[in-house]
């Protein structure tokens, strides 16, 4: 949820925020002193601004704060991102041929494979190419926004997204090469 500031909210008459007291005796404001407050009124001393309202109609994952308070921020997380594979799914049809194989592959991993790290290394590489593949359509899609036009730079970064998609894709050739070779040899 997106938010705006709102002046004075929790905080003393000079900005910082009020503390209760060490004994919890009540809450204490500080003084105005400027040498006393060394923090702008907006930021308090966690180095978040203070006093936020929610905005209606736009949704963050966190108001405040780096980590979820509450169940349904991370209910909001996974809907995002089931929102993100189906517009892949969708938009993507290097991302839905990369799935096909997974789909096929993956349970012939399983059967190929002669131990958990056998199997977590040839399944987890072709993880790797559909999570490069999702950051690749996802730059592919800012530059997309800002317009059609030849740039160099946009270029460079669209080319730099394939490349790294081609890297992990020699990456899962390597990786069932090597385990799946000396069976044969």
């Amino acid at each position: 949820m997106q938010t705006a500031p709102r002046a004075g909210a929790g905080h003393g008459r000079c900005g910082k925020i009020d503390r209760l007291r060490p004994f919890g005796r009540g809450i204490r404001s500080h003084s105005c002193d400027p040498l006393q407050n060394p923090f702008p009124p907006a930021i308090a001393r966690s180095g978040r601004p203070a006093g936020r309202v929610p905005v209606a109609g736009a949704e963050v994952a966190d108001e405040v704060g780096h980590l979820p308070r509450r169940p349904a921020r991370i209910l909001l997380a996974a809907k995002w991102s089931m929102q993100g594979l189906r517009a892949a799914w969708l938009h993507e049809s290097s991302f839905r041929l990369e799935a096909y194989l997974f789909v096929v592959l993956a349970p012939l991993a399983w059967w190929l494979g002669g131990s958990g790290v056998e199997r977590a290394l040839m399944i987890g590489s072709m993880l790797l190419v559909l999570g490069v593949e999702l950051l690749n359509s996802a730059i592919e899609a800012v530059i997309e926004r800002y317009g059609a036009e030849h740039h160099e730079l946009a270029g460079r970064a669209k080319d730099m997204g394939s490349a790294a998609v081609f890297v992990l894709m020699m990456n899962v050739l390597l990786c069932w090469g090597l385990i799946l070779a000396p069976r044969w040899t």
